[in-house]
């Protein structure tokens, strides 16, 4: 269990129909040595499909897949060093806990003294230390998965792979889990590729992600700069909540509704676009606020619609002079929320210019 055990992934021209479908769309990817990937997108997206192919159980139309330096696009599933971590976990019930762990060890020909060394780091890097003479039936779903993740690390794979294995996790435990499956691939160093169509889980662990969407990989990026500079209006969509509005840029000038916005960095090459404003950015000023706040904020005004109490946070949304509903998320303080105006009463928002981000008028 050493970061000299990770392999960096080559992915190349990688295709997959199935009849009409083509579930995965000439795909080239690069995942680096000792690097946590994510791969998020929607159901029927093709994430399952490419983590399929590099374990080995979907054989692809067309493509080069390469593991270090080595051609495994030919290979079989126990013949490529990886471990794999499936959705329903895929634990034997008639084992204990420590020959569910111990099964990839005795069919390498493993001895049976380093079995059960090997056994017992795992369950204590899984933080079972204990639990090997359990039965799978006596274990909480959090146990489980922590088992599945022991049996697939106990023989040092290479390359890590896993599909969705906290979806069936309540909220609180799929949470803490994020933080341990981190913890844990940061103690390994083994590369891995992770699935999941959860956005926040993705942001959560992930040192890069990649977006896919029919069979095709929208965004490739670090989780922060794929929230603040999504390259399309899917990856915007999908990661996060935003609200859009149509703009012009012309001269190097934006513009929305005829009204200037202030945006940061080199103006974007003249045309449409959809200016992305995500709920947490945008501020409610008084609505006789003028002066330092006009001058440095772009402002937009509208009329209250709802105000909804969501516990830590609050949801406000108003609707502008042409009709566009934009949203603003906040913190419940009790100063917030007594200053909050009230449904059909006029709002000011504003939001900072490098807040302001421009994406092409298109989905991909």
């Amino acid at each position: 269990m050493a970061r000299e055990a990770s392999l960096p992934i080559m992915v190349r021209q990688i295709t997959k129909s199935y009849g009409p479908v083509r579930a995965l769309d000439h795909i080239d990817l690069d995942i680096c040595s000792g690097e946590f990937l994510t791969l998020l997108g929607p159901s029927g997206s093709g994430k399952t499909t490419l983590l399929m192919v590099l374990a080995g159980f979907t054989r692809p139309d067309h493509g080069s897949l390469k593991f270090g330096e080595t051609e495994v696009i030919r290979l079989a599933p126990h013949k490529r060093g990886i471990g794999m971590v499936f959705q329903s976990y895929a634990l034997f019930p008639h084992m204990s806990v420590g020959a569910n762990i111990a099964f990839p060890l005795r069919l390498r020909g493993i001895a049976r003294p380093d079995i059960v060394r090997r056994v017992d780091e795992a369950l204590t890097m899984v933080q079972l230390a204990g639990y090997a003479a359990r039965r799978v039936d006596e274990l909480s779903g959090g146990q489980r998965q922590r088992v599945a993740l022991a049996r697939a690390i106990v023989f040092e794979p290479r390359i890590l792979l896993m599909d969705e294995p906290l979806s069936a996790l309540d909220k609180q435990l799929r949470e803490h889990m994020q933080i341990e499956l981190r913890r844990l691939h940061e103690q390994l160093g083994m590369t891995t590729v992770y699935v999941t169509h959860d956005q926040r889980e993705a942001l959560t662990m992930s040192d890069r992600v990649a977006v896919i969407n029919h069979g095709r990989i929208m965004q490739l990026d670090a989780p922060r700069r794929l929230y603040q500079k999504p390259a399309n209006r899917f990856v915007a969509e999908f990661i996060g909540e935003s609200t859009f509005l149509p703009v012009e840029v012309a001269s190097g000038v934006v513009t929305y509704a005829g009204q200037v916005i202030k945006v940061a960095g080199d103006p974007e090459p003249q045309g449409h676009y959809l200016l992305m404003l995500r709920p947490e950015r945008l501020k409610i000023l008084d609505a006789a606020a003028t002066g330092e706040s006009s001058a440095h904020r772009n402002l937009l005004r509208g009329t209250v619609q709802n105000v909804v109490y969501q516990g830590e946070s609050y949801l406000l949304q108003a609707r502008l002079a042409d009709g566009a509903t934009v949203s603003v998320r906040g913190v419940s303080t009790d100063s917030a929320l007594a200053a909050m105006p009230k449904p059909d009463e006029p709002v000011q928002l504003a939001f900072a210019p490098e807040d302001a981000v421009l994406v092409p008028d298109s989905a991909a």
